[in-house]
């Protein structure tokens, strides 16, 4: 964590309370990356007993994110802290729910994999992976960018969420043209649809954990910035 909020206290419980919940988070990071590429495994290779694993483990994703508010609740309620430790305090509570949120969808994607896809769905089913394969890589920097509080990493993946969202316009434009061609393929194809956006909205959520980090850092909201306010941001 950034040594401008870490060791800076006199209170070594509150130290190590805020070290705390930064492994915790962390953990859950690292716990929904896995589940993240679990669930395209699964799909990639139509595992059933891998996609089943996925599903009981969003259970564990959901006690960890309950578990880290109620610790974050409770460092407000007896440290009552100012500046940039209310900020860290709230960038996490932030950051957590968007895990959870991806925790949901690789919880769906592994659903999907336990459906028996039909021929119309396996062509499309490359596009899926490599769309999920750089999202599971903006998810890996983000959390390291939030392991060392460094915003121009941050800023570097935020701006990556670009590319993630041209190859799910390219899927779609596919898909779409699929089903004006062949109408009796929709039903298959609105699934795998539904995948990629579920998937581009990763990306989303990993914008949203790096404008929590450049937030604690900086000290500025960069929700709604314009491209020449972001530009000078860190400058």
């Amino acid at each position: 964590m950034d040594n401008q909020n870490i060791g800076r206290h006199i209170s070594g419980r509150f130290n190590a309370e805020l070290e705390s919940i930064r492994t915790q988070v962390l953990a859950m990071g690292g716990l929904v990356e896995r589940q993240l590429t679990d669930a395209l495994r699964a799909i990639h290779f139509q595992d059933a007993l891998l996609a089943k694993e996925v599903i009981k483990k969003d259970k564990k994703v959901n006690a960890m994110e309950l578990r880290i508010d109620e610790a974050c609740i409770r460092i407000i309620a007896k440290r009552q802290p100012t500046a940039g430790d209310l900020r860290l305090v709230m960038s996490i509570i932030k950051t957590i729910t968007d895990l959870e949120r991806i925790g949901d969808v690789t919880h769906c994607i592994a659903k999907m994999a336990l459906d028996n896809l039909t021929n119309t769905q396996q062509p499309f089913l490359v596009s899926l992976e490599n769309l999920g394969l750089k999202a599971a890589r903006m998810l890996h920097d983000a959390l390291d960018a939030f392991a060392r509080m460094d915003a121009s990493a941050a800023m570097k993946v935020y701006h990556s969420d670009a590319i993630l969202d041209k190859e799910y316009e390219a899927i779609l434009r596919q898909l779409i043209t699929h089903m004006m061609e062949d109408p009796r393929s929709i039903p298959d194809v609105l699934k795998v649809m539904w995948s990629a956006r579920a998937i581009e909205r990763v990306g989303d959520r990993c914008q949203n954990i790096c404008e929590y980090i450049i937030y604690f850092v900086k000290g500025k909201d960069i929700r709604h910035s314009t491209k020449e306010q972001l530009e000078n941001i860190l400058k």
